[in-house]
């Protein structure tokens, strides 16, 4: 190998390094700013429910986590538009979650078809 090519070898791996650092940078002001929001959503949810509501929608994250998600993001966004005066105790949530959950259900129906599908029985000899 020449100089030249070393050189050039050498300017690309530090400039590969380079924009890793800045990279490096770049994703711990990014996880800073997430922390901050959690701390700032659960500084809301804190001041919003009771103890033991609190414990039921961390029961809740456990069991089933994106369900969870969405309802702390409901509680945040309740609390900021004013919607939610005081604290909210257990019964209060559970009457949330049950609202919740009948508008998360969904009626499924299949049909089948077997004329169509020739899965018909009487066809065969």
């Amino acid at each position: 190998m020449g100089d030249s090519e070393l050189e050039e070898i050498r300017n690309r791996r530090l400039a590969q390094l380079q924009s890793n650092y800045k990279g490096g940078q770049d994703d711990k002001a990014a996880e800073e700013r997430q922390q901050q929001q959690e701390d700032l959503k659960n500084g809301i949810l804190s001041q919003v429910l009771t103890q033991a509501a609190r414990a039921r929608l961390n029961t809740l994250m456990i069991g089933k986590p994106e369900k969870g998600k969405m309802v702390e993001n409901m509680l945040v966004q309740m609390a900021r538009t004013g919607q939610i005066r005081g604290k909210l105790d257990e019964p209060q949530l559970i009457d949330i979650l049950e609202k919740v959950s009948q508008q998360l259900q969904r009626t499924t129906t299949v049909k089948f078809d077997r004329r169509r599908a020739a899965l018909d029985s009487d066809d065969e000899l």
